[in-house]
């Protein structure tokens, strides 16, 4: 069994992101030095804040140590016990034909489940119409969900926008 080495020198890396990011923010906030008022609350220096980063690497690192020696020690059993369990939607012998088949079975299974979903989807759309009509008889708890599932909805489209301009938040890239 092939173990992984988890002695990776992350502290050293550490310390020459935090002496070259203090560099520069030290060139570019040195005009504004005398400006700067006393640190209230829980706002850390430059220098807590890469020892706290460092602390938490270091965390992260033993973290992903345990899981790689436990997913070394038990992965392969995980893989047999998933594989037994599930031999009767294995087909052997794997070739592309079988393959080929397979994925055809799932593209006309699915296509031929579509009169069934568009008849559930008019199904929903009808009971939300009737419940927008009879929007006085709506209790509270049945509003909330509504707005929590529009709050989703919403969520889920900032999301499909981020990703679409290619992760980032302000705008397209030109």
């Amino acid at each position: 069994m092939k173990t992984f080495s988890c002695n990776i020198n992350i502290v050293s890396s550490v310390r020459r992101i935090k002496s070259k990011a203090s560099i520069l923010l030290e060139q570019k906030y040195s005009d504004r030095r005398e400006k700067q008022k006393p640190r209230i609350g829980f706002a850390l220096t430059t220098s807590e804040f890469y020892d706290k980063m460092a602390s938490k690497l270091k965390q992260l690192q033993s973290k992903a140590c345990q899981a790689s020696q436990f997913l070394s020690k038990h992965g392969t059993t995980y893989y047999k016990q998933l594989i037994e369990q599930n031999k009767q939607y294995i087909q052997e012998p794997a070739t592309v034909e079988k393959c080929n088949e397979l994925s055809k079975q799932l593209f006309y299974t699915r296509l031929a489940s579509l009169p069934s979903r568009n008849e559930a989807f008019w199904k929903e759309l009808d009971h939300v119409k009737n419940l927008w009509k009879n929007k006085q008889e709506l209790h509270v708890e049945q509003a909330g969900i509504a707005a929590l599932f529009g709050l989703e909805c919403f969520a889920w489209f900032c999301a499909g926008e981020i990703v679409g301009r290619g992760f980032t938040f302000t705008g397209y890239y030109v």
